[in-house]
């Protein structure tokens, strides 16, 4: 993962879903953090994540995880 973040940024730790997750944000796994680069909807509201590292993850609908997200500043 690259430690590159837009210019005019913000960033904050949020709880997210699978409904929630989104590309970009960054959840620590193992110790480590993981940038999202793909999401794959599944039955029953889960979502296949994957990290731009080769992990992938599989969020069901009940999963809470908080994660980095970037937020651009208006």
């Amino acid at each position: 993962m690259s430690g590159w973040a837009p210019r005019g940024a913000l960033a904050g730790h949020i709880e997210i879903t699978s409904i929630s997750v989104q590309r970009g944000d960054v959840i620590q796994i193992g110790g480590q953090p993981c940038r999202v680069t793909d999401l794959v909807q599944l039955p029953a509201g889960a979502k296949r994540v994957f990290f731009e590292s080769g992990e992938v993850l599989t969020m069901h609908a009940r999963s809470r995880l908080i994660a980095l997200r970037l937020m651009r500043k208006w």
